[in-house]
Order: structure tokens, then C-alpha cells, then sequence
């Protein structure tokens, strides 16, 4: 961790916080194939949960997405030809917000090492934007539409967060289908 003389800095804790993420996913996913990759957990009496791969490919075109909006760049998704290489059947915008069950159960992949390579090209960017960032960048707005208005450092604790809390949605379901 990169530290001034008085200590970490908010983007030392950003990054140490986002540095996690890549660990969580190899650990759920690296042994899987594609065929529990998109089975979609079902416990008794209830609907169809998100798959383990559909839940990967969600947090890293949410973290695109967002980290491409603060960084005025082509989402890496869009950039590198990742719709191609993922197999997805979505459109290319499409990050998984407000999809249905049947939504999911379309979701398709190559393979797990797609998926995480995907994640790892985006953290890859998300590691370059907070490099860039310094306390007036993490201050500065990049959503107005919500009161409060969204800064930067509200933004990226949100994005770290909601990655978090996917990968370990995705680890219990790996539980689920592996026993």
C-alpha cells in the first residue's frame, strides 16, 4: 500500500479494497466448467437464482461501465472485443441491471478463464483511474442526478462493494450446485 507521511490515503484503501476482488473470483470460478457455470441454483419452493457465471459477468460490466464513466473512456467491454470473446447473448450495453430469471438463464459463456481474464482487463483500468485520482478527484461529482450528488469516492466505495457482495453471492451458490 502506497502511503504519504501521515498515512494511507483514501486511495490506498480504494485500491487495497479493490485489489481483493480478482482473488474472490478465481477462487469461485477457476475450477468450474461451463456447464456450472450457468446452471442457476434453485432451493426448494423458490425461483431460479443467478448463475455463478452470470453473476462474475455482472460485476465486471458494472465495474466497466461505471469506471468508464468516471474515466471519459470506451467501457474495456466495448475497447478490447470482449462481446466476442465472452460468448454472451446479450446486446453490448447490457450489464445485467433489472434482467429476469429467463434473462439469465440465456446467459452463456466460453469458459471460466474468460471470464476472468474479462475481470482482470477491467481491474486493470480500475487500477489505472486510481492511480490517477488524487483527494480532488475522489471530491469531484460524477453523478448530480441523486441528492446528495454521487462523488467519485461515493461512487468507487459503491462499485467495491457491490463487487464484494456479488462474489460472495457467487461462492454461496457455488456451494449450492458443488455441495
Amino acid at each position: 500500500m502506497n502511503q504519504n507521511q501521515s498515512g494511507p490515503r483514501a486511495v490506498d484503501v480504494l485500491s487495497e479494497a479493490f485489489g481483493r476482488i480478482p482473488d474472490l473470483l478465481h477462487d469461485v470460478i477457476d475450477d468450474l466448467d461451463v456447464g456450472l457455470l450457468t446452471t442457476q441454483p434453485t432451493l426448494t419452493g423458490g425461483h431460479p437464482g443467478n448463475s455463478i457465471g452470470w453473476i462474475v459477468w455482472h460485476i465486471g460490466r458494472m465495474e466497466d461501465a461505471q469506471i468508464a464513466a468516471m474515466a471519459g473512456a470506451a467501457e474495456v467491454h466495448e475497447a478490447g472485443g470482449w462481446q466476442q470473446r465472452l460468448g454472451t447473448p446479450y446486446p453490448p450495453a447490457t450489464h445485467g441491471y433489472g434482467m429476469s430469471a429467463a434473462d439469465v438463464a440465456r446467459f452463456t459463456v466460453r469458459s471460466a478463464s474468460v471470464l476472468t481474464d474479462y475481470y482482470e482487463a477491467v481491474h486493470a483500468r480500475t487500477v489505472e483511474v486510481l492511480n490517477a485520482l488524487d483527494d480532488r478527484g475522489l471530491a469531484a461529482v460524477v453523478d448530480d442526478r441523486w441528492t446528495p450528488p454521487v462523488t467519485a469516492l461515493v461512487r468507487l466505495v459503491s462499485i467495491a462493494d457491490d463487487a464484494a457482495q456479488h462474489a460472495g453471492q457467487a461462492a454461496y451458490a457455488k456451494g449450492l450446485l458443488t455441495g
